[in-house]
């Protein structure tokens, strides 16, 4: 029987937060057992067990000597372990572990159901990395078996899905010519003045990013992120050349394409969302300004030149950027390449007034951050920053000391992945019509899967989707663990997304359809 491991009245899940709990424990018995006199001051008063002595018979000098220098030991090893960084190794335990609860619940969840079993297999391929070492279930379709041969692909429409991803970003689509003469508007852009009212709501969790975008005549990308920066003191505080900033932001939100959901208004909630993430009072002293600067142009430029299709997609029909990147993070590293490629023009380049330094730390905060929005890293994410949480807490540590590159990017990684994902956490009008957008853009890929005579992805056939136990089960086992674990870390500033959450998901769960008999008996 597996050892429960609690700190206090926490259950700890995670193997490097349960090793810390174990020699904590192994600390305390050690104590008990040769009564050794500890102090409650200095360095170690936070490991201070108060437990009564197992016995009142003098031990041998020598057994004294070996019990104390032993706690000595154990002090030092203790010592070591609490200000280890998270590396791979350590944060690669919890994931491994993180992967395996999640294909056992979402076994039982494929089982509930036949709706289930494709949510299942949904959430599965797509936020579970590829791990050779540790394979993942296959859940198989009820009255289906394993698939044995892959479908006949069309090749004549294979090559016209292509794209021309080495001209697009060698070149980039020809940059729009400065226009402003003058003073610049408020937001950057021409807005109605109706628009003041919903950007005064931008240091909150949900405005109403629509309702931006239409204002600002589809410039919800330029318009937000300009006044974020400005908020901010981030163009005094680099000497942002204003008009060069809005060149670069309207050639920005020039290059994301008309995609239902992964588009410029897109981009603009998730800078937003990363603006008030990093307000949290906890975070308040931990970053930099061009950290700070750095976070929110990664929001910003995360999905540029979308093209509308997953990973998995564009690995599957053999395109262009599948193999420039060689199927690795093929999108995020896609969208790097054309972000950066627009800050190479003269006109775009508002890094300008960077020192070399600066901007090769800009760039690499930048880069670290965008290729953490590939959803297949959700596992790891989630497993660093749950490690991170209950190695602080066990430590009896309040406070986040992020004094290292290694720390301070996995925060910022966990955080674009949580803005990325914020979208149930937004009120229910945002949040659905976010929804409808997302689905959307399934069915146009599914759609283009059956003409490419490819498998259709989970999700992504129009004609079978539950959308409301879909939705359910997206929050249950991806979007809840992760912004529970982010409000432990930020605590108590988080409560308020948690709540909204929650009162999301109960609006999907009682709106779940009841599925006929005959699909519940072919699934049991």
């Amino acid at each position: 029987m597996q050892t429960l491991f609690r700190h206090g009245d926490d259950l700890i899940v995670t193997p490097f937060a349960q090793l810390l709990a174990s020699l904590r424990n192994v600390r305390a018995n050690l104590i008990s057992i040769a009564n050794i006199q500890t102090s409650d001051d200095g360095r170690h008063a936070n490991r201070t067990t108060k437990r009564p002595p197992l016995h009142n018979t003098p031990l041998p000098e020598n057994v004294v000597t070996c019990a104390q220098e032993t706690l000595e030991e154990l002090d030092w090893c203790l010592d070591q372990l609490e200000t280890i960084q998270t590396h791979r190794s350590v944060s690669e335990m919890a994931s491994s572990k993180f992967r395996k609860m999640l294909n056992k619940e979402l076994s039982h969840f494929a089982e509930s159901s036949k709706s289930g079993t494709q949510v299942s297999k949904f959430l599965i391929t797509t936020y579970m990395d590829k791990d050779d070492d540790d394979p993942t279930i296959e859940i198989e379709v009820p009255g289906e078996g394993p698939s044995t041969s892959s479908p006949q692909l069309s090749m004549g429409l294979l090559k016209k899905a292509q794209t021309a991803a080495m001209n697009r970003i060698s070149g980039v689509r020809k940059l729009r010519a400065p226009s402003h003469e003058g003073h610049l508007p408020e937001y950057g852009v021409a807005c109605a003045k109706e628009v003041a009212v919903y950007m005064q709501q931008l240091n909150d969790w949900g405005p109403d990013v629509f309702k931006i975008d239409e204002l600002s005549k589809n410039h919800a990308l330029t318009a937000i992120t300009y006044a974020l920066f400005r908020e901010r003191g981030l163009i005094k505080a680099f000497e942002i050349p204003s008009s060069v900033f809005v060149t670069y932001l309207l050639n920005l939100e020039h290059h994301y394409r008309s995609n239902p959901y992964h588009n410029h208004i897109h981009a603009a909630d998730v800078a937003q969302s990363m603006h008030v993430l990093l307000t949290s009072p906890v975070l308040t002293e931990v970053f930099s300004d061009l950290e700070v600067m750095a976070a929110i142009f990664a929001g910003a430029i995360h999905d540029v030149d979308h093209p509308g299709f997953t990973n998995q997609y564009l690995i599957n029909s053999n395109n262009e950027l599948a193999i420039m990147y060689n199927d690795e993070s093929v999108l995020e590293q896609h969208h790097l390449a054309v972000a950066f490629k627009l800050l190479q023009d003269s006109n775009c380049d508002f890094l300008c007034s960077l020192s070399k330094k600066q901007r090769l730390q800009f760039r690499k905060i930048v880069i670290d951050m965008v290729l953490a929005t590939d959803m297949s890293k959700h596992m790891s994410l989630l497993a660093d920053l749950k490690t991170m949480v209950e190695a602080k807490k066990v430590a009896g540590n309040n406070v986040i000391v992020l004094d290292k590159y290694n720390d301070k990017i996995q925060v910022l990684q966990s955080m674009i992945h949580l803005a990325d994902l914020s979208n149930p956490t937004k009120p229910i009008e945002l949040y659905r019509q976010w929804n409808s957008r997302i689905l959307e853009e399934y069915w146009r890929q599914g759609d283009r899967e059956k003409e490419l005579g490819i498998e259709v992805s989970p999700m992504c056939d129009r004609g079978n989707v539950t959308i409301e136990k879909s939705q359910v089960g997206f929050i249950d086992y991806i979007v809840h663990p992760l912004y529970e674990t982010w409000a432990d870390l930020v605590y108590p500033d988080a409560q308020n997304i948690l709540d909204q959450l929650e009162e999301n998901r109960e609006w999907y769960q009682s709106r779940i359809p009841e599925e006929p008999e005959s699909a519940r008996s072919e699934n049991s």
